[in-house]
Order: C-alpha cells, then sequence, then structure tokens
C-alpha cells in the first residue's frame, strides 16, 4: 500500500497544521456487472468462498502477481435486496446457473450487484497495472478501471450513510479523473 501522509522532504515528523492523517491506497480493478462477468466468475473461480447478508460474494484466489492472494468481490446494489426463496450463499449460483441456462434467474443480476472488485487480500502492496495483467488472466477479461483507490473512505461513507452508497460507483470516482 502506499502510505500519502505529512510532506516526505521534512526532515522531521510533522507537527500540526502539517500533519494530515494518513492514507492508505490499494491498488485494485474494477468490472461493471453484466451477464458476462458472472458468467466468467462462475466458470473460472466457481461458488464464492463467502457471502453476507448485505449481498456481497467473496473468493480469496492466488491469481494475483507473484502469486499473491487476491480478494474478487462482488459488490451489492445500493439497498440490496436478497430474493425471496434464496439464501445468502446459494444466490450466486442460483444467478449463475439461470443465466448459463437461458433461464429467468432469482432476480436480475444488475438488481443485485453493481460490480466486481479484485485486490490484494492481506495488504500486500502491489502496483495496479501488474495487478489489471494477472486480474484480466485469471477472469479472462479486462477490468473496466484499475487504479489506486482509498477503501478506509468508501467503508466511513458506506457507514455513514447506512448502505445508501453505491461502493462501486464510490470507487470508480476516485479512479476516474474529474472533467476539465
Amino acid at each position: 500500500m502506499t502510505r500519502l501522509g505529512c510532506f516526505a522532504a521534512l526532515p522531521v515528523a510533522c507537527d500540526p497544521p502539517y500533519r494530515r492523517e494518513m492514507t492508505d491506497l490499494v491498488a485494485t480493478c474494477i468490472w461493471l456487472l453484466t451477464p458476462e462477468v458472472v458468467l466468467a466468475l462462475d466458470r473460472r473461480f466457481g461458488e464464492p468462498v463467502d457471502a453476507y447478508v448485505n449481498g456481497s460474494q467473496v473468493w480469496l484466489r492466488d491469481d494475483g502477481p507473484g502469486g499473491l492472494t487476491l480478494e474478487w468481490r462482488l459488490h451489492p446494489v445500493t439497498g440490496f435486496r436478497r430474493p425471496a426463496g434464496t439464501s445468502t450463499h446459494e444466490l450466486f449460483a442460483a444467478v449463475a446457473l439461470a443465466l448459463a441456462n437461458g433461464v429467468e434467474p432469482p432476480a436480475p443480476p444488475a438488481a443485485l450487484w453493481d460490480g466486481l472488485e479484485a485486490f490484494s487480500a492481506y495488504g500486500e502492496e502491489v502496483e495496479p497495472a501488474p495487478l489489471a495483467t494477472a486480474a484480466t488472466t485469471a477472469l479472462g477479461m479486462a477490468p473496466d478501471a484499475a487504479g489506486l483507490v482509498d477503501h478506509q473512505s468508501v467503508g466511513r461513507r458506506w457507514e455513514a450513510t447506512g448502505g445508501g452508497i453505491s461502493i462501486v460507483s464510490a470507487l470508480l470516482d476516485q479512479l476516474t479523473p474529474p472533467p476539465a
């Protein structure tokens, strides 16, 4: 992770008013949700190793640069609601199976998830370009965006709004430069 904080050129520790909160920037890759992303996850990774009541689906795989463990997280939409008759742990498999067989899934994928994120699972430092290359190879699809993000600020915003923001949109806002 890259640390941003006090001015690097200062020979002594920063004192107020120069002190700023230290921010951990994490290399990440983002795929916007499409049925093809769901099918690629199912074909290449199988069922998630974990699922959360908020709709998140998680895979941990050693397919990062140099065998680095990546966390692959399918982020839920704002206001996620699990379809009736499907448990949290069955949801991904039920949707992927329906898509693969050309039948109606329990809910449209875009009504469940915003997108997929891949990042170092245990906080190891990795640069965005090698991460994107390894993630593309693992999933068989290039990400829609890659770069450095501040997960802590996104998490704080998500919690402050009671889950009322899109995590994927918040991450993409950090990866996309503002218009000139």
